[in-house]
């Protein structure tokens, strides 16, 4: 008579689990924020991508899709510099720099959108961007001053990454457009504040975390569901 042994590996623990510090400091982040504590704003601003990045590590290594992975840890690598412009190069003018890095995050999800993570064809109202970005430069322009050009030229990045996204999961969709608002807010808190509320202010990165949690978390989604 023979014994067979059998071994049961623990399963693997959820991959939403790595996202825990994020939202707990992004619940910190915001509600400093609307709390006008900006002792506590501050600090925690600059620990907001580094924890989704660990949420990104702790799931994305275990699907396997290193050209995902990288993007995606790349996108949020420049949004980290771009939220802590003004702490990282103080010897830099702020926005411009801030302008810099986001664009390049942005470039990194355009390309992971289009190449890596789209699962529909193009549809057509994701041509409603144009009219955003149109509207957009026609209220900023005449207050941006020297930096028109700038912002006209993120304002068609950041809407070319809205509208690949429409190619993505559902999630990754919201994600998207919550960005896409966090940013909208941002311009008009810069160039033309008279227009904005002040609870406004905590908007900016409420829509901004929310945004960025999306992305990445619809990024495991798709991952996993594609294995």
């Amino acid at each position: 008579m023979s014994t067979e042994l059998i071994v049961q590996k623990r399963p693997p623990r959820p991959l939403w689990w790595g996202f825990a510090p994020f939202v707990l400091a992004s619940a910190v982040h915001c509600t400093a924020l609307f709390a006008g504590a900006e002792a506590i704003a501050g600090p925690t601003k600059l620990a907001l991508m580094p924890t989704l990045i660990l949420a990104a590590m702790w799931g994305l290594r275990r699907l396997g899709n290193t050209a995902v992975f990288r993007l995606l840890l790349a996108g949020l690598f420049f949004s980290w510099l771009g939220d802590g412009a003004g702490t990282f190069f103080p010897f830099a003018p702020t926005l411009p720099m801030m302008l810099a890095f986001f664009a390049l995050a942005h470039l990194c999800y355009i390309r992971v959108f289009w190449h890596h993570l789209a699962l529909r064809p193009f549809p057509r109202w994701a041509l409603i961007f144009i009219l955003w970005w149109a509207v957009l430069l026609t209220i900023l322009w005449p207050r941006a001053g020297s930096l028109a050009l700038a912002v006209a030229a993120y304002g068609l990045v950041l809407g070319t990454t809205a509208a690949l996204s429409t190619r993505c999961s559902s999630m990754i969709m919201w994600g998207s457009a919550f960005f896409l608002a966090s940013d909208t807010i941002l311009a008009f808190r810069i160039f033309a504040l008279e227009l904005m509320p002040d609870w406004t202010s905590g908007m900016v990165m409420l829509t901004y975390t929310v945004g960025q949690g999306l992305i990445i978390a619809g990024a495991l989604q798709t991952q996993r569901s594609s294995k």
